[in-house]
């Protein structure tokens, strides 16, 4: 049986990476932490002309109607380039829930962006999405928020309070819109992981002390290779909980607080290592590291953290070994 992803896979991925290279530089990233709305601007156009936004909404909607296993490459990309957008709340949880009543959400000309109950990039949104309490999707107009502070500057974040036109969401709908959102994070903690250590690697390579760059120690390499370890155990548990929701698995939300437990754990243990590795200079606003590891640090805990979600594993396996419980 063939598990890779396939060729036009790969290939929207690597359109995507080249995409966000150029529009999306770490100082488009610095600069949303300042600018009016925590936003990159051209990136996300960019990003709605070649179809990304629109990719889980059906051909019938205007959508390229693809399915989280097409999408979750280019999630990884977006946490690799720390893309300050509502990408996963957007592409995966809130267009898919919303093109029918907003066709330009195909576009990017309306954005979504959704939360449980804090919602990233909510004042600058046009369509609001709230898990919890109380799940409705409401329009920006005559909506009511409370802004919350965020470690990330770029994610501004605030609280849905009231909003003058609403619709609940159906069971089924925030079933979905969790679900996704949660393969969404996992598959952005993947792509920050590996760009917090493609960054320190590049850096102790550069780096010298005592006549030899610091990346030929044997401390430094260990600390590395147990981030590629972690990286390489992670990714596949992210993939099947992809292909899971694809296919409409009935085990899909375990296999995703599978794979998002272990990409919280990587990408945690990422950003631990790249500050050790790079000494005092990882903790300066001004070098970059921190745009990556803010980020990690608030998609870790956000729509339910690693303990959160091994806990749900952990009752499943029970379950299944009744024996096993009783002791």
């Amino acid at each position: 049986m063939e598990f890779a992803f396939t060729d036009d896979q790969l290939a929207f991925r690597d359109a995507v990476r080249e995409l966000l290279a150029k529009e999306c530089p770490p100082s488009v990233v610095r600069a949303a932490w300042t600018n009016a709305d925590g936003r990159s601007g051209a990136a996300w156009k960019a990003l709605g002309e070649m179809g990304v936004l629109g990719a889980l909404v059906p051909e019938a909607g205007g959508g390229l109607g693809l399915t989280e296993l097409d999408v979750v490459l280019l999630a990884e990309e977006a946490g690799r380039a720390a893309l300050p957008e509502p990408f996963v709340e957007h592409v995966l949880v809130g267009a898919p829930l919303a093109a029918a009543d907003y066709p330009d959400v195909v576009t990017g000309a309306t954005t979504v962006t959704a939360g449980d109950p804090l919602i990233p990039w909510a004042a600058s949104a046009d369509v609001l999405i709230r898990l919890a309490p109380d799940p409705v999707m409401a329009g920006r107009t005559g909506a009511e928020l409370a802004s919350r502070d965020s470690v990330d500057g770029a994610r501004r974040l605030a609280v849905l309070t009231g909003a003058a036109e609403s619709r609940p969401l159906t069971r089924a709908e925030l079933s979905e819109a969790f679900w996704r959102g949660n393969l969404g994070y996992s598959a952005q903690l993947l792509g920050l992981a590996r760009q917090m250590l493609d960054i320190t690697v590049a850096y102790v390579i550069e780096r010298n002390q005592f006549g030899a760059p610091i990346g030929s120690f044997q401390a430094i390499k260990h600390h590395l290779a147990d981030v590629r370890i972690g990286i390489e155990f992670a990714a596949p548990l992210v993939y099947r909980a992809a292909h899971s929701l694809a296919t409409g698995d009935a085990d899909a939300p375990l296999h995703v607080s599978m794979g998002k437990a272990q990409a919280a754990d990587v990408a945690h243990h990422a950003a631990r290592t790249a500050l050790q590795c790079h000494g005092a200079i990882g903790y300066s606003f001004e070098y970059d590291l921190h745009l990556w590891m803010k980020r990690a640090w608030a998609l870790t805990g956000a729509w339910g953290d690693a303990a959160w979600h091994r806990d749900r594993v952990a009752r499943a396996i029970l379950d299944t070994n009744p024996a096993e419980e009783q002791t």
